[in-house]
């Protein structure tokens, strides 16, 4: 089950990177609207919904308790996402602190990023370790 896990970080990993590229793609786009950010938030709201499933997964193949909660704090990382995205809009565009706030949302995806790489390096370690052979004293 530690293979199934290190293959849906894996496409979380990938999800992530092209996520950033949405994101780039609405900000530069000529007269940068909510509709030029609409691909961008499709993909954030999947995100979510395969990081639960991660996490469902580790805990109900009875994984380490630390990987299910590294699983449990990427679901946390991701809605923090949409948090800071409502917040900052809360000070409006006229503020000097709403662009300071936003910009919270590029630095929480890199730690979401650090987050699902440590989810796939945990999970490796268990697949190795139920790959080692037992020894049993003779």
């Amino acid at each position: 089950m530690s293979k199934v896990i290190i293959g849906l970080a894996g496409l979380l990993l990938g999800a992530v990177v092209v996520q950033f590229y949405l994101a780039a793609v609405g900000a530069f786009d000529p007269a940068p609207t909510e509709e030029a950010f609409q691909p961008h938030r499709v993909l954030g709201y999947s995100i979510l919904a395969l990081a639960v499933v991660v996490t469902l997964v580790a805990a109900v193949a009875r994984m380490p308790g630390r990987l299910i909660g590294t699983a449990g704090l990427l679901v946390g990382l991701v809605l923090v996402q949409a948090l800071i995205r409502q917040v900052a809009a809360s000070f409006g565009d006229a503020s000097a602190v709403g662009p300071f706030v936003f910009g919270l949302h590029a630095v929480n995806g890199l730690l979401i990023m650090g987050v699902i790489e440590m989810i796939m390096r945990q999970a490796r370690q268990v697949s190795q370790k139920a790959a080692e052979p037992t020894h049993v004293a003779s």
